[in-house]
């Protein structure tokens, strides 16, 4: 495998492809107390989510201890409840933010996760569990387990397992998601607005050997970054300077159908740690959720955040 000297800053790496020290060997599951949580607000999930999850797990003889469905402010106290149950393995269908929430209940020492795809973008699962939709992840899955570990980065005591964005991003996530579902129109309000906020407060980011500033930052994880392996302790560090509305829905164009780091208007990077300052607090979104830091923060790499069960690599 290459080391981290000597991945190229465009070196089209695919995430999947990696050593089998990956991947452990997944204890008999059918020995473990499982519970599933269902969020039923996500795009993938329906009326018959719960009933075709149970009967999933029936088949590949697992027992299901419960099954919690919620969706909105009583996601949480679901996502606890199912912590207080000392389970041994949770399955959460969601989106990206769901699966953060629960991500964060299984903690390296904490019960193993499946995490699978019932949101929009669904980033994680898919690295997981490639192109599945979920009952085909979760069938993959039960019929040959591994496991591996998923790292993380962390920020203000907040973990995130695909992307961090720090800098006035919020409504460029918007256009992009406007993007995605044809609305230009829109996109390009979003833009803008953003791109006008952001403009008025740079981010200043500081990593070993080098300090510089950006209109944002954004921090991709290993296990769905394209210019690192799956097992890499480094974060992908990316800088991002659009200089219009118009380059911000390029730069937003060029992450649904194309490299975004072959923009000109991204500088990538790669580092454990990376250090964010701004003159006024921080606008961020970790794994989709909108927050606001103070105005100094330090993203650090999290080795081992959680252990996800997942399909081995040599089944079809």
């Amino acid at each position: 495998m290459d080391t981290l000297a000597d991945i190229k800053p465009d070196s089209p790496l695919d995430f999947a492809a990696v050593g089998p020290s990956l991947y452990r060997a997944a204890p008999t599951l059918s020995t473990l107390k499982v519970g599933a949580v269902i969020n039923t607000a996500s795009g993938s999930c329906d009326a018959d989510a719960e009933v075709d999850l149970a009967m999933i797990c029936e088949r590949a003889g697992l027992p299901l201890a419960k099954i919690w469905c919620a969706s909105g402010a009583d996601l949480a106290p679901a996502l606890d409840e199912a912590k207080d149950e000392a389970l041994d393995l949770l399955i959460v269908l969601g989106g990206d933010g769901t699966i953060r929430s629960a991500a964060a209940l299984c903690a390296a020492e904490g019960p193993l996760l499946i995490p699978l795809p019932g949101g929009t973008m669904n980033m994680l699962p898919k690295a997981l569990y490639g192109e599945r939709d979920w009952k085909q992840a979760l069938e993959a899955t039960l019929a040959a387990p591994v496991l591996q570990s998923v790292s993380a980065g962390q920020v203000a005591g907040e973990r995130f397992y695909v992307a961090g964005i720090f800098g006035a991003p919020s409504l460029w996530a918007r256009a992009r998601e406007a993007v995605r579902v044809g609305d230009l129109t829109t996109a390009l309000g979003h833009g803008q607005v953003a791109l006008e906020k952001s403009f008025s407060e740079p981010v200043r980011y500081s990593l070993p050997g080098e300090q510089a500033q950006a209109q944002a930052v954004s921090v991709l994880c290993p296990l769905t970054s394209k210019a690192l392996p799956a097992d890499a302790p480094a974060l992908e560090v990316a800088a991002l300077n659009p200089d219009g509305a118009f380059s911000a829905l390029k730069l937003a164009l060029r992450g649904l159908v194309a490299d975004w780091r072959d923009d000109p208007s991204v500088t990538v990077h790669r580092s454990a740690s990376v250090a964010l300052a701004s003159d006024e607090p921080i606008p961020a979104i970790l794994d989709g959720e909108s927050l606001t830091l103070s105005p100094t923060e330090t993203v650090t790499f999290v080795a081992e955040a959680f252990t996800a069960v997942r399909p081995s690599p040599h089944r079809a």
